[in-house]
This record gives structure tokens, C-alpha cells and sequence, in this order.
């Protein structure tokens, strides 16, 4: 059985989705953000004490958009994945990545000195300096995308490393500020009924298993 390790709405929800969209029998552990702090036996999981974790016999994995690729490989045959002989495979991997290096690394910055520090350690240039980059990464890196519509030309993992991007986005109060292009991709993205069932499956576990939501809000 593979197990994730979750906390709602941070970067495990790349590989939750990826088990809905595929269909895939998984166990949800949901845990307290920041799991380090909050949940001190996780540590003895993941050392790290970073979310993911992904457990899958003896497989032990960290990173939610290399989780998203095992998953699609080991697990497949899956569309969610482009074979290296397929003309979209290099588009591929790099949505993947810039997903998470390229656009999801800014928004930590603007998450951690806009809303999670205490109010004397808050850095309000630190946040506007890197939100202003994520979303000059954005436009650019959408702009690349064929006819504007998926990384690799059909909905692969790829757009699920990305669409995480763009739900932290909305949740950091970003959307208002998306281009038509990425305001429209992120509406496609969310649609899915894969999407749809992984947020379903989030509500259910935190409610079943009596643990609180990520607070994103400052203050």
C-alpha cells in the first residue's frame, strides 16, 4: 500500500493528485504544519521533517514533483507520463521542474516573511521583491506553453506540478494578478475531476483524522 504523509494544501497535494488522477490505492496521513515543529514524531519518518513523504514498500521519497514522476513510471502505464521516444518528453521534465524550482520556491519566501513569521521578524520587501518574481516566471514560462494549454502539449504530471503552483498562488491571495493565459490554464487545471477527488479526499482525512487545516492567513 503506498502511504503519503500530507499536510493540506503544501506540496504533498502534487502526489495526491497524481494518485487520483490515476486512480491509484493509497493510505492519507495528514499531519500539522509545520510537521517539524508540530508533529515532532514525524521526524523519525522523515528526518527532514519536510512535506511529502512518500512511502511505497520500501521506497522512502521527499520531493513532490520527482514523487509525481515515480509514480506515472512505476506504476504505469499512465498518459499522465511522456516516454523519452515521444516528442513532448523534454517539455515534460522541464514543466515538472519549473513547477517546483522555477515557481513554487518564490512563493515559500513570500508564504514564510508575509504570513508566517511572527510580525517583528515579517519582511514586506523580502515578500513583494519575490512574489514580483514568481509572477514574472509565470507569464514567461506560460507563455512557452503550446497554444497556451498544457506543458507537453497534453495533461501529464507536468501540469500537476505546475496547478500546485498556481492553488499555493491563490491561496497567497496571487490570482487577481495571473494573465488571462494563466488565469485560463489554472481554470482547466481545477476542473479535473482528479483535482476535484484529491481535494475531496484532503477535507475527508483532515476531518476523519481530526487534524486542523494549513493556515495560510497572516496574522
Amino acid at each position: 500500500m503506498i502511504v503519503l504523509h500530507h499536510c493540506s494544501d503544501a506540496r504533498s497535494f502534487r502526489p495526491l493528485w497524481t494518485l487520483e488522477e490515476m486512480g491509484l490505492p493509497y493510505a492519507l496521513r495528514m499531519l500539522p504544519f509545520p510537521p517539524r515543529a508540530a508533529a515532532p514524531d514525524y521526524l523519525a519518518l522523515n528526518p527532514l521533517g519536510t512535506i511529502p513523504l512518500l512511502e511505497d514498500g520500501e521506497v522512502r521519497m521527499t520531493e513532490s514533483a520527482a514523487i509525481c514522476h515515480y509514480l506515472v513510471s512505476r506504476h504505469g502505464p499512465s498518459s499522465l507520463a511522456v516516454a523519452p521516444e515521444e516528442p513532448g518528453y523534454a517539455a515534460f521534465l522541464n514543466g515538472l521542474h519549473f513547477g517546483e524550482a522555477t515557481l513554487t520556491f518564490p512563493q515559500t519566501l513570500v508564504l514564510r516573511y508575509r504570513r508566517l513569521e511572527p510580525p517583528e521578524r515579517r519582511l514586506p520587501q523580502v515578500a513583494e521583491d519575490y512574489e514580483r518574481w514568481f509572477l514574472s516566471r509565470l507569464r514567461k514560462g506560460l507563455g512557452r506553453l503550446e497554444g497556451g494549454f498544457y506543458a507537453a502539449g497534453r495533461f501529464t504530471a507536468a501540469d500537476i506540478s505546475i496547478g500546485y503552483a498556481l492553488l499555493l498562488a491563490t491561496k497567497l491571495g496571487m490570482a487577481a494578478q495571473f494573465t488571462p493565459e494563466a488565469a485560463a490554464y489554472w481554470e482547466r487545471l481545477s476542473r479535473r475531476p482528479g483535482y476535484q477527488r484529491a481535494r475531496d479526499a484532503q477535507q475527508a482525512a483532515l476531518v476523519a483524522q481530526g487534524v486542523p487545516p494549513t493556515d495560510l492567513k497572516a496574522g
